[in-house]
C-alpha cells in the first residue's frame, strides 16, 4: 500500500511555537526550541500511528507570492514573527535532514500550493491514501474519499481526521466547495474580508441552493433582503477571494510523489542534531517507537557459546584467545545486589556463561584469578556498575582495556547519550537478537532465572561488547584519545569504583536538625511574604498567583514576557528586587533559598546507606571537557562560599575507625593552566612569585600599585579573569558585576592591553579550532565543535565560547583526574589505611587512618602538585578536621 504523508512545515511549527512555553525551552547556547520540539513530537507519532511509505515537507519562502501580487493587503496585518520561533524553521529542517525526509519550498508560491500539487499527483498516480496534515483551512478543499487533512485543534497534539463527511458535517458544503464557500465568509489570518453579515451557514445554504459559487454569481439577482445587497455590493472582492484561496495543483516541483518514499536515517545526523538541540528525551522516544524504512542492522548478533559446568571454568579460560568481551547478569543499587551471572566471549567467537550462584570453590578461584589478572585484557560497556556487583560477591574486575561508554564518550563528548544497543548499530550495524534488547543500567540488566535463554542474551551481549570494542578502538585513535583512555579513562573508573563503594559517614542528628531550621526559615519567610501584602495567602510556589500580586496588587514593573504571562524564575525576580526593593520580592526570595536548602538536605537524608554514609555516584560521560559529574546525590552542588553550605558541609563527618578528613584542593588551577597555555610573561610572573594573582593583575589593570588595589577592584578583576577562561562577553560581564557595558569594556580593553598573551591566546585559540573543528586540552582530549562555522550566529558565538572554555576547563578536569590516579596508588603503595572518598571540582577529600595524617599529607602534596608540568606551580592548599567544612583552609 502507497500511502504518502505531507506536512505543512511553518503551519505546524508556528502551532507548536505558541502550544509550547518558549521558556521552557532553549538550548544551553540560549537557542529557543520550542517549534523545534513541538514538530519534531508531532512528526514522531505521525510516522508510527500513520505508517507512510511516502513523506514529504512543504514550507513557505515568504509572503511574496503571487497572490500578494495580485492583493497588495494579502496576509497584511499578521503580527510580527515572534522573535524566539525567528532561526527555528531552519533548525527544523535540520532535523528532516538528519531523518532523511524530504522538504520542498518554491519562490513565489506557498507550501500549501506545494502540498496540493503533490496530493493531486498522487491521486493520479495511483496512491492509495494521502494524509496533509496542516493547521490551513484551505488544504479542505483537497480532501477526497482518499485524501484526508489530519488537521490541529490542540496545538500539535491532537489531530482530527477531515474526510469528506466530516467536511460536510462541520461546513455544510462538500469538501471541493470549502473554497467557496470561504470567498464568501472570507478567512482572517489571510486578511481576505468576507461579504459582511454572511457566516459559514449562510454562505452553505446558498452553495446548496445554486450548485457552486459560479451558481450564486448567476443568480446574485434573486438573493433577497440586505444580504443579496450585501453580496451585490462585495461580488468583486468574493470572486478575488476565490482566485486567491484556490489552491494550485501544478507546481513546477523538482520531485513526484514516487521520489518522496521514506529513507534511512542517519544515524550519526540525528545524533549531531538531537545533540545540539540537547533532545535527549525526544531522541529516547525516535528510537524506541520507530524503525526506519529500510533496516539499518546488516545483522544480528550470533554467537556459539556454552553455559560452563562444574570444573570447566579454568579449561575454558585458558583457552581464550585476544580480549575478552564482558557482560555481568544482575543488579546493582547503591550496595545492594550483586552479580548473578557472568558471560564472556572472545576475539574468535567463543562464548561461556558462568552462574555465578552455584559455582564450586575451584571454579569460583579459577575465575577469581582471571578476573584480577591484568595481562588478561577485558571490555565491558559502563563498566563501573559491573565491577560494583562483582566487588558484591567477592570478585575484583583487573586488566580493562576498553570501556565502550567512554570509548563512544571521547569520540563524541557532546553526545547526551551512550546507549549500547544504539552504540552496536551506529558502530558496527549489527544489533542484539531480539530477546536481548532490554534497558541496561550501569552497564547491566538482570536477564532474569538461569536457563537457556538468559544463558544465550548475556552470552550475547558478551559477543557485542567485544566487537564494538574492536570498532571503538580505531575510533579513538582517529580522534587520538588512546593515551588518554589508557592512562586516565580507564583507571580513574576503578577509582571512582572504590570511592562510590567507600561513600562518606554522615551526622544524621545534625542532618535532621538543618531540616527543621531550613523548615522553619520556610514558614517565616512565607509569613512575611503574606504580612507584606496585607495577610492574603498566596501559593509563592504558583507562578500565575505571584503574577497577580507583583504586577497587579504591587504595580511592580514588568518583567519578561511570556506566553503564560510575565516570568516569575529566579533570575527575574532577583532583578525585580534590585529595581523596585519590596518586602514582598525579599521574602520570596528568603522563602526559595530556604526552600532550596530544605530540598537539597531531605535528598540528602534520603540518600544515606544502611551504613551510614552516603554513596554518591560519579559520571565520567556527562561534561564535553571531562569534568566528573555526581549524582544521586549531587555533592558537587553544595554551595562553598556561604554560610548555608558551610553548614550542609559540617554534616560530612569522618568515620569510625577514622582519624579525620583531609581536604585538599588545587588554588586557581584554571587561571594557572590559563598562564601555562597563554604564555603571558605577566601571568607566569604572578605565580612563580606568588602573588595575590587578583591583586596583581589589579595593580595592572587599574594602574596603581598591588597595595592600593581595593576590595572592590580586585572583585572586578576576579571575575573578568575566569569570565575570560569562558568566553564572557563586555555584556555578560556588565551584567554579572552589575555596571555598564561601556565600563566593562574598559575592563577588558584594559586587561588586554596588559596581559597581551591572554589576548593572543584567546584568539588563536578560535581560529585554530575553526580551521582543525576541534580543540584539544593538554593531555589530548578533543572537543568537536561544528558550529564554529555555523550560518547561525547565536549557536556560533556559543561554539566560540565552549572553543575558549574547553581547553582551559578541560585541561583542568584532566589535571585532577591524573591527581586523583597518583594520590590513589601512592596510598596503597605505601599500605595505608587512609582513602580517597571524594572529588568536588578542584578538592579531593580523603578519609585519614589512625596515626597516617603528615604522611597522607606529604602524599597528597606531592602527587598533585606533579601532576602537571605546567610554567607555573601547582600550588595545592591543605586542611584536617572531624568534618568536611572544618578540613576547609
Amino acid at each position: 500500500m502507497k500511502r504518502l504523508l505531507l506536512l505543512d512545515g511553518h503551519s505546524l511549527a508556528y502551532r507548536a511555537f505558541f502550544a509550547l512555553p518558549a521558556e521552557n525551552f532553549s538550548t544551553s547556547t540560549g537557542q529557543h526550541t520550542n517549534a523545534v520540539y513541538g514538530f519534531t513530537s508531532m512528526l514522531i507519532n505521525l510516522l508510527r500511528d500513520e505508517e507512510p511509505t511516502h513523506l514529504a515537507v512543504a514550507f513557505d519562502v515568504s509572503r511574496q507570492t503571487f497572490r500578494s501580487e495580485e492583493y497588495a493587503e494579502y496576509k497584511a496585518g499578521r503580527a510580527t514573527t515572534p522573535s524566539e520561533f525567528k532561526g527555528q524553521v531552519n533548525l527544523v529542517k535540520e532535523v528532516l535532514d538528519a531523518m532523511g525526509v524530504t522538504h520542498l519550498e518554491l519562490d513565489g508560491y506557498e507550501a500549501d500550493d506545494i502540498l496540493a500539487t503533490l496530493t493531486t499527483q498522487a491521486t493520479q498516480a495511483g496512491f492509495d491514501e494521502v494524509l496533509l496534515c496542516s493547521g490551513d483551512r484551505d488544504a479542505l478543499q483537497l480532501v477526497r474519499d482518499n485524501v484526508t487533512v489530519l488537521y490541529p485543534v490542540k496545538g500539535v497534539s491532537e489531530l482530527t481526521r477531515m474526510t469528506p463527511a466530516a467536511v460536510e458535517e462541520k461546513y455544510g458544503v462538500p469538501p471541493e466547495r470549502y473554497s467557496d464557500l470561504a470567498a464568501l465568509v472570507g478567512e482572517k489570518s489571510d486578511n481576505l474580508p468576507g461579504v459582511p453579515g454572511v457566516g459559514p451557514k449562510t454562505a452553505a445554504k446558498w452553495i446548496g441552493q445554486y450548485g457552486d459559487l459560479e451558481g450564486l454569481v448567476a443568480n446574485v439577482d434573486q438573493i433577497k433582503g440586505k444580504a443579496g445587497e450585501n453580496v451585490r455590493a462585495h461580488l468583486d472582492g468574493v470572486l478575488r477571494n476565490r482566485r486567491l484561496n484556490q489552491l494550485l495543483v501544478d507546481v513546477p516541483l523538482p520531485v513526484t510523489p514516487d521520489d518522496l518514499a521514506r529513507h534511512d536515517w542517519n544515524r550519526d545526523e540525528v545524533h549531531r542534531v538531537f545533540d545540539g538541540l540537547e533532545f535527549k528525551v525526544l531522541r529516547d522516544r525516535l528510537f524506541a517507537t520507530l524503525g526506519t524504512a529500510q533496516p539499518e542492522a546488516e545483522g544480528d548478533v550470533s554467537v556459539d557459546g556454552v553455559v560452563l559446568g562444574d570444573g570447566e571454568v579454568e579449561t575454558w579460560l585458558a583457552g581464550i584467545t585476544g580480549r575478552a568481551g564482558l557482560f555481568v547478569d544482575g543488579t546493582w543499587a547503591k550496595g545492594a545486589g550483586d552479580a548473578s551471572g557472568l558471560a564472556i566471549a572472545d576475539e574468535s567467537g567463543r562464548a561461556a556463561y558462568v552462574d555465578l550462584t552455584t559455582l564450586a570453590p575451584e571454579d569460583e578461584q579459577a575465575l577469581a584469578e582471571w578476573l584480577a589478572d591484568v595481562t588478561k585484557a577485558k571490555a565491558l560497556h559502563d563498566a563501573k556498575g559491573p565491577m560494583h556487583a562483582l566487588a558484591a560477591r567477592g570478585l575484583t574486575l583487573a586488566g580493562l582495556t576498553n570501556d565502550t561508554a567512554i570509548a563512544a564518550y571521547l569520540v563524541r563528548p557532546d553526545q547526551r547519550s551512550y546507549g549500547f544497543e544504539d552504540l552496536l548499530l551506529r558502530y558496527c550495524h549489527i544489533e542484539l537478537p531480539e530477546t536481548g534488547k532490554q534497558a541496561a543500567g550501569q552497564g547491566m540488566l538482570d536477564l532474569g532465572d538461569v536457563g537457556a535463554t538468559q544463558g544465550d542474551d548475556a552470552m550475547a551481549r558478551a559477543a557485542a561488547v567485544a566487537t564494538l570494542a574492536a570498532a571503538l578502538d580505531e575510533a579513538v585513535a582517529d580522534v587520538g584519545g588512546i593515551e588518554l583512555m589508557a592512562e586516565l579513562e580507564l583507571p580513574i573508573v576503578e577509582v571512582l569504583a572504590t570511592m562510590e563503594q567507600a561513600g562518606i559517614a554522615v551526622d544524621l542528628d545534625a542532618l535532621h536538625e538543618l531540616e527543621a531550621d531550613y523548615d522553619a526559615q520556610v514558614v517565616a519567610a512565607q509569613q512575611d511574604a503574606w504580612d507584606a501584602i496585607g495577610g492574603e495567602q498566596v501559593n509563592l510556589g504558583s507562578p500565575k498567583q505571584l503574577q497577580v500580586v507583583l504586577f497587579e496588587t504591587l504595580g511592580l514593573p514588568k518583567t519578561k514576557k511570556t506566553k503564560t504571562g510575565y516570568t516569575t524564575d529566579a533570575e527575574a525576580i532577583a532583578d525585580l528586587s534590585e529595581k523596585a526593593p519590596h518586602p514582598f520580592l525579599d521574602a520570596l526570595l528568603r522563602h526559595r533559598d530556604a526552600s532550596k536548602l530544605r530540598s537539597t538536605v531531605q535528598g540528602l537524608i534520603k540518600s544515606i546507606g544502611d551504613d551510614g554514609r552516603i554513596h554518591t555516584t560519579y559520571q565520567q560521560t556527562i561534561a564535553a571537557t571531562g569534568r566528573l559529574s555526581s549524582t544521586d546525590p549531587n555533592l558537587q552542588n553544595i554551595p562553598i562560599r556561604t554560610e548555608s553550605g558551610r553548614r550542609i558541609r559540617r554534616v560530612f563527618v569522618v568515620g569510625e575507625g577514622y582519624d579525620c578528613l583531609m581536604s585538599a584542593d588545587y588554588s586557581q588551577i584554571e587561571m594557572r593552566v590559563m598562564a601555562h597555555l597563554s604564555g603571558d610573561e605577566g601571568l607566569i610572573q604572578a605565580f612563580n612569585d606568588g602573588e595575590d594573582l587578583h591583586r596583581f593583575v589589579g595593580s595592572r589593570v587599574f594602574g596603581v600599585e598591588p597595595s592600593e588595589v581595593t576590595s572592590e577592584m580586585r572583585a572586578k578583576v576576579k571575575a573578568m579573569s575566569y569570565g575570560l577562561a569562558y568566553g564572557l562577553s563586555a555584556f555578560g560581564l556588565s551584567k554579572q558585576l552589575r555596571i555598564s557595558t561601556a565600563e566593562a569594556q574598559r575592563l577588558m580593553d584594559g586587561y588586554f592591553e596588559r596581559f597581551g598573551g591572554v589576548r593572543d591566546y584567546l584568539r588563536q585559540i578560535v581560529d585554530d579550532a575553526r580551521a582543525t573543528g576541534y580543540t584539544e586540552t593538554m593531555m589530548g582530549r578533543r572537543r568537536y565543535l561544528p558550529d564554529l562555522t555555523s550560518d547561525n550566529r547565536q549557536r556560533r558565538d556559543m561554539a566560540e565560547r565552549m572553543a575558549l572554555n574547553a581547553p582551559i576547563q578541560g585541561s583542568a578536569a584532566d589535571i585532577m583526574k591524573k591527581a586523583m590516579l597518583g594520590v590513589d596508588e601512592a596510598l596503597r603503595a605505601a599500605n595505608l589505611r587512609s582513602r580517597v572518598l571524594l572529588q568536588v571540582h578542584d578538592e579531593l577529600i580523603v578519609e585519614v587512618g589512625a596515626g597516617e595524617r603528615d604522611e597522607v599529607e606529604r602524599i597528597v602534596r606531592e602527587q598533585m602538585g606533579a601532576a602537571a608540568d605546567l610554567a607555573v606551580p601547582l600550588d595545592v592548599n591543605v586542611g584536617t578536621g572531624r568534618s568536611w567544612q572544618d578540613a576547609e583552609h
